[in-house]
């Protein structure tokens, strides 16, 4: 007799909310933590076809580390499609501008290339400290495990 694994229905998914200090964490090694758990890869009703990941909320996004010289070499390139229209900034200028972008940039290459990637960054909470509005939900969530 054979038997097979039914496959996972939309309303069977749960998500849960986690808080991810990456204050003195390596920025890439950080992102690969995130970015799993923003997939729902560690659960056992994972598929690649649905959208099985949890909410993810980064704290202390100011203080993330990075190794080598990238701290100043590191640029992040935007093009308009127009000529001229090439914009670049260091990691120390995104840094002072907007920390929460080092994070989210870092996540989004990590992330599947497929029509999911814009669902499942929706999920990703970055703030630069460790203030954030999703302190009961998180709480909630853990208190469920």
């Amino acid at each position: 007799m054979k038997t097979t694994t039914p496959p996972t229905k939309s309303k069977e998914i749960l998500r849960k909310w986690y808080v991810v200090d990456v204050k003195d964490k390596v920025l890439g090694r950080a992102a690969v933590e995130i970015a799993l758990k923003l997939m729902g890869k560690s659960k056992p009703y994972f598929v690649r076809n649905l959208d099985c990941g949890d909410h993810v909320v980064v704290i202390n996004a100011r203080y993330v580390a990075v190794t080598g010289k990238k701290e100043k070499d590191k640029l992040y390139t935007r093009y308009s499609g127009y000529p001229g229209g090439l914009k670049a900034k260091a990691l120390w200028q995104v840094r002072q501008e907007n920390p929460g972008e080092i994070v989210r940039h870092a996540v989004w290459g990590m992330l599947p290339k497929n029509k999911l990637r814009d669902r499942l960054i929706t999920r990703l909470y970055v703030f630069a400290e460790t203030d954030h509005p999703y302190s009961t939900k998180v709480s909630q969530s853990a208190a469920g495990k």
